[in-house]
């Protein structure tokens, strides 16, 4: 997790952190993953590319990375993408947004709404079961959706504001 770890955090926060942690570790071909506030703001990210960098930095040079690495950027995308498409269901009369996905040659990208107006986003490799990838983010909005309350928004906020002992 890129968020100050669990310390210090309720039980409701750890349990997202949780969730999300599972939703990297158990499905095959995800990049990273980011939870967006509605706006826009990163509440909690989980990047294992990151995580393995970590453990090779001792034998490898660290890679070139902005100020939180892929996962900024990945929520970053979530957020633009998820207001362009929740502007576009506005012109086209078609309600509410539920899910957005965008296929690319070296990757596919995948926006999904919380009941808060967050976004869960994923970035997976181009050979991923996209059903696969569906079924266990709707599985993440389902439980994550009760809990995302206005006060565990807020402390998923200032746990990302913090930074990480030993990271600067």
């Amino acid at each position: 997790m890129t968020a100050t770890g669990t310390f210090g955090l309720s039980t409701e926060a750890r349990n997202l952190q949780w969730l999300l942690g599972n939703l990297v570790e158990e499905v095959p071909g995800v990049r990273s993953v980011a939870v967006v506030s509605s706006d826009g703001l990163m509440l909690l990210s989980s990047d294992p590319e990151e995580q393995q960098a970590a453990a090779t930095a001792a034998t490898e040079p660290p890679r070139p990375e902005g100020p939180r690495g892929s996962s900024a950027d990945l929520a970053t995308i979530v957020s633009g993408i998820g207001s362009l498409t929740v502007g576009a269901a506005r012109l086209m009369d078609g309600g509410g947004v539920k899910q957005t996905m965008v296929a690319m040659e070296e990757g596919s990208v995948f926006v999904m709404s919380i009941s808060d107006g967050s976004l869960l986003g994923v970035h997976a490799t181009p050979d991923c079961d996209m059903s696969v990838v569906a079924y266990h983010m709707a599985l993440f909005v389902g439980r994550a959706g009760h809990v995302l309350t206005p006060e565990v928004r807020s402390e998923l906020r200032k746990s990302m504001a913090t930074p990480t002992e030993g990271t600067r």
